[in-house]
């Protein structure tokens, strides 16, 4: 059951977090942000990071150029999670590609009606320009955060209020008789965050930087590998010896982001990764900074 404090938290944010995209950038607007506030109001974080980050995942490469809509996967990702919480043998894989895709390409509509709603206020704007009255330009700039906040604060009310009995009832059908459904959906939730790299890909230079991806790529594959293995060794330490108390975590992504940061870091300054420190040292020693800014290499007083 979804509380109604929670309908009503999830309602206030759903209108904020067009704004926050529109104009504030907190990044509380992204599918992350919208899984960990709708995490948070629903009572399980950790499900709502699932699926914000699987919707992060899947809008990657997705962009938006001058007046274009596209899909809202935030907007998704807050019914998902909530839907995904208070829905008994809802998986959030399938809260994914039941509800959270369904739901951010319908809001596409509702992004241009916001859009075309606003024309209104453009126009009263262009008015009071002519007849220089300030006041009254600030006032309808404000407003026009109006319909903005109302295209998405309202569909997820109506969802909230009045939608948990069908999704309760979807979710016994993909349970049940649909059971072959449910494990396609789920599948299918669990693959999106895929199609996400593939499309980023797609418009990556990634030719011109091959090297970085298969970098990336092994030295991932390989730390996952390493301490899966060592955290499944200490599990079974565990289990056979109650002394035994050390507790062997996963793989930290924190430690392959700094790790992409650093790489990042050297291509931007110009500096090949296969120098020895000892080399670079000799080499700004003898070349004046006139040489460096000829060889395209950035100095640090230019960041």
């Amino acid at each position: 059951m979804i509380a109604w404090w929670q309908i009503l938290l999830l309602t206030l944010y759903a209108g904020y977090e067009i704004l926050d995209e529109l104009q504030i950038y907190s990044s509380l607007n992204t599918p992350v942000g919208a899984g960990l506030v709708a995490g948070i109001v629903m009572g399980d974080m950790g499900k709502g990071l699932m699926i914000g980050a699987a919707m992060q995942l899947m809008v990657l490469g997705v962009g938006t150029f001058g007046g274009a809509s596209k899909i809202d996967a935030t907007t998704g990702t807050v019914l998902a999670t909530a839907f995904s919480v208070s829905v008994s043998g809802l998986s959030w894989q399938a809260a994914v590609s039941s509800i959270a895709v369904p739901v951010a390409a319908i809001m596409v509509q509702l992004d241009v009606l916001a859009r075309f709603t606003n024309t209104f206020f453009a126009h009263r704007i262009d008015h009071f320009i002519d007849t220089q009255n300030y006041k009254a330009i600030e006032r309808n700039f404000l407003y026009g955060a109006i319909p903005w906040a109302l295209s998405r604060a309202i569909p997820v009310f109506v969802a909230l209020a009045f939608g948990r009995g069908l999704v309760q009832n979807i979710a016994n059908a993909l349970n049940g008789d649909l059971k072959w459904l449910g494990t396609g959906l789920t599948v299918a939730g669990a693959a999106l965050p895929a199609v996400g790299f593939a499309i980023l890909l797609r418009y990556l230079p990634v030719k011109k930087h091959i090297a970085y991806l298969i970098l990336g790529f092994t030295v991932t594959t390989l730390f996952a590998t390493m301490f899966t293995n060592i955290q499944t060794l200490g599990t079974g330490l565990a289990a056979a010896s109650k002394g035994f108390t050390t507790v062997f975590n996963g793989l930290p992504m924190l430690a392959i982001a700094l790790l992409g940061l650093a790489l990042a870091i050297l291509h931007y300054k110009g500096i090949p990764v296969s120098k020895a420190k000892s080399e670079i040292d000799a080499q700004s020693a003898e070349k004046t900074s006139l040489d460096a800014n000829d060889e395209g290499e950035i100095t640090d007083d230019e960041l």
